[in-house]
């Protein structure tokens, strides 16, 4: 339901503001131009300092690559690189090189090593191995080292050299004991090591008193280390995903904790200790087996971001209503099947997710939430709603609406009348018709709506200029037929404005067509319809005939 920000590998084109001074150009980005080679044009540009040919089809780097000299930053990521050639190790003034995503071979490697002014190094999804020790022995000024996404298992003995190195990526990879070279590395921030296969920590991590951001989340480690608490600058800590059935209470010292990650561990209670970090900002506890929170969880004052998904509550807990900074809120789920009438406190919120609980219908506290912008109540398990109504509209601030998944035969006409609604998400439902006013809800986006009962679509919906997806697969369509709809929204326009045309058609024939009856003095066309549909003639019909029946035949007596 919310999407797992908490990390990034940053990576920023940091373009100066004068790219071009006096013809003499620094700055070239020729990146997703499905280019086959680097084009001669920037090697001849020997003034360059930042290039940035990313996700193009480039299979290997020309020899002069070396008149380039002057080059401080190379992205070269998602290519088709086999090797590198040795004219590359030549660029002294190189800070920043990125090789990630190319079928690169390991023994070309070595090169790296001539580049002795290199910061930052990413070689993601390379299908490494091992890493050339050559590289970390020569390189001693790496700040940032990305190994994410290969087939490690250690790391080279000589990684010990890398003192200024600050951050280190190690997801998905193979290791099995965490790399006691990191240990002695003291200026480390950053540790990922997400989705490999540790079972334990050394006691030595306390060594690394710089550490701010450590992740550890889907391995294999029961319990935590005590001396993970001299670790004093620490504010970020995933651990989700683990064997954790409770964490020691001298991690409770770390006072600075801003986000912590425990999703998916059997703790069954909160950790006490997690409520006592007052400047707590995102807080992970999806599947964990919570039944209820703490009373001290309501000191969490500063609690932006809380994920409680996936447990067994069968109560909205009243800890949260006093959260007034809570933004995002996942509640998906558990077996909750009523709202708090102080729901509407909670100011701030944008997101909220309640999908798969025990509502017997739409809670109707939802509507207080002004700065509400994502709502999320699909019941892909649970009671399903059988209608959402007309108050919806009180919820101005709404971007997506996510209903799927219930039995709901009809939308509310409000949906119309709320101009920042981007996504309505009805699939699998009951619906046989959508509202005429679902035309005037003009920001949409998308409009999900398959596997319903829907047999046409309102006449104008394609007057809806933003709208980039529409689904309607599993309907019982008519107009437009099925063969149309799946043949796309463009095919679906067209069946539209063509119905539209040939209505505006009849209109234009039918107006002519009273006109003229007006003309020959033949009454009110309406007049006529009400006649014939009652088998009579028109009133100077009649008048007519009785005109007739007065004036003597030949056959009548005087």
């Amino acid at each position: 339901m919310l999407e797992d920000k908490r990390k990034a590998e940053p990576k920023v084109h940091q373009q100066s503001s004068e790219a071009q001074v006096k013809d003499r150009i620094f700055f070239m980005d020729a990146s997703n131009q499905s280019l086959t080679a680097i084009p001669p044009e920037i090697l001849a540009l020997k003034e360059l300092e930042e290039v940035y040919l990313e996700n193009n089809h480039i299979e290997e780097i020309s020899q002069d690559i070396q008149h380039l000299r002057n080059m401080r930053t190379l992205y070269l990521d998602r290519n088709n690189l086999r090797g590198l050639c040795p004219e590359l190790g030549t660029l002294s003034n190189l800070q920043r090189l990125d090789l990630s995503g190319n079928p690169l071979a390991a023994a070309s490697l070595p090169v790296l090593a001539g580049l002795r002014a290199l910061r930052e190094l990413r070689l993601y999804r390379l299908n490494l191995g091992e890493l050339p020790a050559v590289v970390c022995k020569n390189l001693h000024h790496l700040e940032l080292l990305g190994l994410s996404g290969n087939c490690l298992e250690s790391l080279p003995k000589e990684l010990v050299n890398q003192l200024k190195l600050r951050e280190i990526y190690l997801q998905q990879n193979q290791f099995k004991v965490f790399p006691p070279e990191l240990c002695v590395l003291y200026n480390l921030e950053v540790i990922d090591l997400d989705d490999n296969k540790l079972r334990a920590l050394p006691e030595e991590i306390g060594d690394l008193t710089k550490l701010q951001k450590f992740y550890v989340a889907r391995n294999q480690l029961p319990s935590l280390p005590r001396s993970l608490c001299q670790c004093s600058k620490l504010t970020v800590l995933d651990l989700s995903y683990n064997l954790l059935e409770s964490l020691p209470c001298a991690v409770g010292k770390l006072m600075g904790m801003t986000e912590i990650g425990l999703s998916g561990n059997h703790l069954e209670k909160v950790p006490r200790l997690v409520c006592r970090w007052p400047e707590l900002h995102l807080l992970y506890l999806h599947n964990t087996g919570l039944r209820g929170l703490r009373r001290s969880f309501q000191r969490l004052l500063h609690l932006r971001f809380l994920d409680l998904s996936q447990n067994h509550l069968d109560h909205f807990p009243a800890q949260i209503c006093v959260l007034r900074n809570l933004e995002a809120l996942a509640l998906d789920d558990n077996k909750i099947g009523q709202l708090p009438s102080k729901l509407g406190l909670l100011s701030k919120l944008k997101i909220l997710g309640l999908s798969g609980n025990e509502f017997l219908s739409f809670p109707e506290e939802i509507f207080s939430l002004a700065s509400l912008e994502k709502l999320y109540i699909g019941q892909d398990q649970g009671s399903k709603l059988a209608c959402v109504p007309e108050q919806i509209g009180k919820l101005q601030s709404l971007k997506e609406l996510h209903i799927e998944n219930n039995s709901l035969e009809y939308l509310p006409v409000a949906l119309g009348a709320m101009p920042k609604l981007e996504v309505l998400d009805c699939r699998h439902n009951l619906l046989k018709q959508l509202p005429d006013e679902i035309c005037k809800a003009q920001g949409l986006r998308e409009l999900l709506l398959e596997d319903n009962l829907l047999t046409r679509l309102p006449k104008d919906l394609d007057s809806l200029e933003n709208l980039q997806v529409l689904t309607l697969m599993n309907n019982p369509m008519e107009a437009p037929p099925v063969k149309v709809c799946a043949e796309g929204n463009e095919a679906v326009w067209r069946y539209l404005r063509k119905s539209r045309n040939e209505r505006l058609n009849a209109t234009k024939i039918q107006a002519w067509w009273r006109g003229i009856m007006v003309r020959k003095g033949l009454g009110k066309f309406e007049e006529l319809l009400k006649a014939r549909k009652k088998g009579k003639t028109s009133p100077k019909d009649k008048k007519g005939k009785k005109d007739e029946k007065q004036k003597p035949g030949k056959g009548n007596k005087k």
